[in-house]
């Protein structure tokens, strides 16, 4: 039995180090990719043509992020059915993680000169490495994130295996915050008001992608998926049914709104905070305080989860974290520029975010036998890729409501705290806080109204499962 334990304990920790490097490139693509767009891709003398630049950038993202809606759950019907001697998902996440992180070095460049001397073929170029990035990046997404119900059946251990695999990926996401301005600037010739140059941001995307590598690799090696009858079904899904089967399972429909609606707002909020320190505040460098406040307490809410789950069950957890990142919104946006107050206030903020991420997780996750007691089979990745998806898709929708804000109230290009003035400065804080918090009450009443697959009703659906597969299955 301790054999047991500690085989198990292994590939927790392997399987924590491939979120470690997931989330480290997540962060990067998610939240400081507009940062460098906006402030140093492009550097022509006219900055008007620089800010048309931008905003043509942005809505290229965001309709490439917008046509993977109708892709990614065809990337999890393909990986649902891939069989090979690794396993079903251990290649998508290696060779995803290399070619994803290959793709984004290169768009952390100019691509040698080209948004100068040819602006409309660089435009091109970037829309396919986008392409590439994002859609290698979503396999690998899907294929890590799918394998907690492939690694166990019981909610509770899924709870601990996902645990890890959170603390891993809240270290990863929350160490880029506080490295990402250390490394820019001392990899940069020119501070640019705290901003950083082209070289800065390209030493950031190499030594980012390569950590993300490195740790699929990990995970590659010390992870195994778990052989189970009810995993094994006797039809695959085929592609024209894929929309029908993910309209079919209801739950997933719900909690997966819930999450867009709710990550539109803390997406916002966290791309916006580097533009908070560095022109609102004036001090960019504070932002590494905030990255290393919210690793102690992120790794803290994370490790407490399983615990916090049996106290309050998952329902109530998500109620007592939503209220709390509204109420950390609400002091954010009386801080102005007192520091010790700007620094409670984005601590606080991210405290919840780790727990309200695991509540859905294990909420789609459960979905899965949701779905296959419902419907008849069982598609694991074809599910898992509703999460990522959200995530991308919000990821392109506030990304561009913050790189279009930030051309809108001047933060952009050589610009410094001093330039901005008071009426943009309100602007900037009823975007970054007033449309966050009505996102987050919206999703909060649907969460309360519209989800209903609780821990005591997966535990009914398994042993309905282990009941009767073999028969549904035939």
């Amino acid at each position: 039995m301790s054999g047991n334990n500690g085989n198990k304990l292994m590939q927790r920790i392997s399987y924590a180090c491939g979120t470690f490097g997931h989330d480290i490139f997540f962060m990067m693509v998610n939240t400081y990719f507009i940062m460098f767009i906006t402030s140093n891709l492009f550097h022509s003398d006219d900055q008007s043509h620089n800010e048309y630049m931008i905003g043509i950038l942005m809505t290229v993202i965001l309709v490439i992020r917008v046509a993977e809606l109708f892709i990614d759950p065809f990337i999890g019907n393909t990986i649902d059915k891939t069989n090979t001697r690794w396993g079903r998902f251990k290649p998508w996440v290696i060779v995803g993680g290399f070619i994803a992180a290959f793709s984004l070095v290169l768009l952390f460049t100019d691509l040698g000169g080209l948004t100068t001397s040819s602006p409309i073929l660089y435009l091109v170029i970037f829309a396919i490495l986008y392409i590439i990035m994002d859609i290698f990046y979503s396999a690998k997404d899907v294929a890590i994130w799918s394998m907690v119900p492939a690694m166990s059946f019981d909610s509770k251990d899924r709870e601990i295996t996902a645990t890890f695999a959170r603390i891993g990926s809240v270290f990863g996401a929350q160490l880029v915050t506080v490295v990402v301005i250390p490394i820019v600037l001392f990899f940069s010739k020119d501070a640019n008001g705290g901003a950083g140059d082209a070289n800065g941001w390209l030493a950031f995307a190499i030594i980012g992608g390569a950590i993300s590598l490195l740790g699929a690799v990990i995970l590659g090696i010390g992870t195994k998926e778990r052989s189970s009858a009810l995993r094994e079904n006797k039809k695959e899904t085929s592609f024209k049914e894929v929309f029908s089967i993910l309209a079919k399972n209801d739950q997933l429909m719900w909690i997966a709104i819930t999450f867009l609606i709710w990550c539109f707002g803390q997406d916002m909020v966290n791309a916006f905070q580097m533009y908070y320190f560095t022109y609102i505040l004036g001090e960019s460098t504070y932002l590494s305080f905030v990255g290393i406040i919210n690793v102690i307490i992120g790794l803290i809410s994370v490790a407490l989860f399983p615990i916090l789950t049996t106290k309050f069950k998952r329902r109530k957890l998500f109620f007592i974290s939503a209220a709390i990142e509204i109420l950390a919104l609400v002091i954010y946006s009386f801080a102005g520029t007192n520091a010790p107050v700007v620094l409670f206030a984005a601590a606080l903020f991210n405290l919840p975010q780790a727990l309200i991420f695991l509540v859905v997780l294990m909420t789609i996750t459960d979905t899965v036998e949701y779905g296959q007691l419902k419907i008849g089979h069982r598609d694991e990745s074809l599910i898992l890729s509703i999460r990522p998806l959200v995530n991308k898709l919000s990821g392109a929708v506030t990304g561009g409501i913050v790189g279009l804000t930030a051309v809108w109230v001047g933060m952009s290009g050589k610009a410094t705290a001093a330039d901005i003035t008071d009426t943009n400065k309100l602007y900037f804080g009823l975007i970054m806080f007033a449309i966050p918090i009505v996102f987050m009450i919206i999703s909060t009443l649907i969460y309360k109204t519209k989800v209903h697959l609780t821990e005591e009703k997966h535990a009914e659906i398994v042993r309905e499962l282990e009941r009767t597969w073999k028969d549904i299955s035939k």
